[in-house]
């Protein structure tokens, strides 16, 4: 046993998939189009062909609904597949970049290359789409890869560890089940990116290891997103949209909504039509309804309930709760103010805290004051509301007069900042961040005589005729030398 109570040949285990990784990496195997192709053709046949079981899995993780389930785990992974299968071939193009006189006679371009072996580590609340769509952008780019799946969704855990071998290569691809202490056994190797969706605390164990062995690693992580809601609306429109972003997956969703600022005139408007959305989406017993899904374990449940039971706002919409199916109603929480327990952390559940402002310059302040988030999002009608949002604040992301879309269409990077994370993915993105940019210059032995002139020994003549040739020319500006 080691230290921490392991047996030793747990980590021999490790090492050995890890070299027959890299060994299938070093082959050359991942690198025909055809190859990746062939892989994310498979991974297509992987939902065809399982997902009664997939839908299976995600009820008994987090009794998530079969609509939710298809939406959020099976739609948008597929929709990625599609889209990278529609336009690896264009990606995996160089890009040719300008030259000056100096270098106009040679090819110079970027190159898309592999990284090489990949540690890819998912979340619980979305146990499949954050899991597999990074891959997705890691298959595209020709890397091996590593999938660590969250040990809290286990019934997707197994699956995944089963569905994972069958229909993609085995020398190239693999499943490490476990806890945390397996997942530190991994972070004690070497890779050449790592891949990590979950909380912020873990993120920074993840940097720690990662920088032993200077590994880059991309980061999605969560935080407060703000919804700010002002001037002219729908506001049976609003509530409707944004009742379902919230309490989507329970709201358990690090891009859903985690509070309202607008003022009180707002707020008493909108809390009778998000009284009577919640009885048209759920009934008037929500814990009756099968379109609501469930807190993933007990211990979460224990946290939101305490998160509720120090708060000093008021509820004004649901507070019930049973901790042995894992139930908390929608709820809705008013006179929260910025030092209430609510507002400490990332509520991460269906609770909503409506915080008051009197102008849209304190809901802008407001927001600015705290971390970054992962998302933000603006309800109005008035344009001009939204753009001052947009230009006066920064998220990972943004969406006006709706919640959670955004992060749906493969075009748009998906990804945070500051404290919400860093890098991104979705379509050419996850493309890109599994990808080493390579610069290169092809260069033949014609123009020896031009090049003579960098050569010593040196003089001002030569210099000022060099300064001449690398100079970016445009008219009316200097430019800058390029050497």
């Amino acid at each position: 046993l080691n230290g921490r109570g392991f047996v030793v040949w747990e980590l021999f285990a490790i090492c050995e998939v890890l070299e027959r990784l890299r060994g299938a990496f070093r082959s050359g195997v991942t690198l025909p189009v055809h190859f990746r192709l062939t892989q994310l053709e498979a991974m297509m046949s992987l939902f065809e062909d399982n997902e009664t079981q997939i839908i299976e899995a995600m009820h008994e993780d987090l009794a998530k609904p079969k609509f939710e389930a298809v939406l959020s785990e099976i739609e948008i992974v597929v929709n990625d597949i599609c889209y990278a299968i529609s336009n690896l071939q264009s990606w995996m193009q160089p890009t040719y970049v300008a030259t000056n006189l100096a270098t106009k006679l040679d090819d110079c371009f970027v190159r898309r290359e592999p990284l090489g072996v990949v540690l890819i580590i998912g979340a619980w609340n979305y146990p499949l789409h954050l899991i597999l769509l990074p891959l997705i952008g890691a298959i595209a780019a020709g890397n091996c890869a590593i999938l660590k799946p969250s040990e809290i969704s286990r019934a997707t855990e197994k699956l995944l560890a089963e569905l994972i071998p069958k229909y993609l290569s085995q020398e190239c691809y693999a499943v490490i089940r476990g806890g945390a202490e397996e997942t530190k056994t991994l972070l004690e190797n070497r890779f050449d990116h790592i891949f990590y969706t979950g909380s912020q605390s873990v993120a920074r164990c993840i940097l720690l290891a990662a920088a032993v062995h200077l590994t880059p690693v991309t980061l999605e992580l969560g935080g407060k997103c703000p919804c700010l809601i002002y001037g002219r609306l729908d506001m049976k429109a609003a509530a409707k949209r944004l009742v379902w972003a919230k309490f989507f997956n329970a709201g358990q969703s690090c891009v859903a909504p985690d509070y309202v600022l607008c003022t009180a005139e707002t707020r008493d408007a909108l809390l009778p039509f998000i009284k009577e959305t919640l009885e048209s989406f759920y009934g008037s017993d929500p814990q009756q309804s099968p379109d609501l899904g469930r807190i993933v374990t007990d211990r979460h449940w224990d946290r939101l309930l305490e998160l509720l039971k120090k708060s000093e706002g008021k509820i004004v919409i649901g507070g019930e709760s049973d901790k042995k199916t894992k139930y908390i109603a929608p709820t809705v929480v008013v006179d929260v103010m910025e030092s209430d327990a609510l507002m400490q952390e990332e509520i991460f559940g269906p609770i909503l805290p409506i915080l008051t402002i009197k102008s849209l310059d304190e809901a802008i302040y407001f927001v600015n004051e705290r971390e970054k988030p992962l998302a933000l999002y603006a309800f109005s009608d008035e344009s001009q509301v939204v753009n001052t949002v947009l230009e006066r604040t920064c998220s990972g992301g943004f969406c006006s007069n709706d919640g959670i879309v955004h992060m749906s269409l493969p075009g748009l990077p998906f990804g945070g900042v500051g404290a919400s994370g860093m890098g991104n993915y979705h379509g050419r993105w996850g493309f890109e961040t599994f990808s080493h940019k390579r610069g290169c210059m092809m260069r033949s032995w014609l123009l020896e005589r031009v090049n003579v002139l960098r050569y010593p020994p040196y003089n001002e003549s030569n210099l000022s005729w060099l300064r001449w040739a690398t100079t970016a020319k445009k008219k009316g500006w200097a430019g800058c030398s390029v050497m």
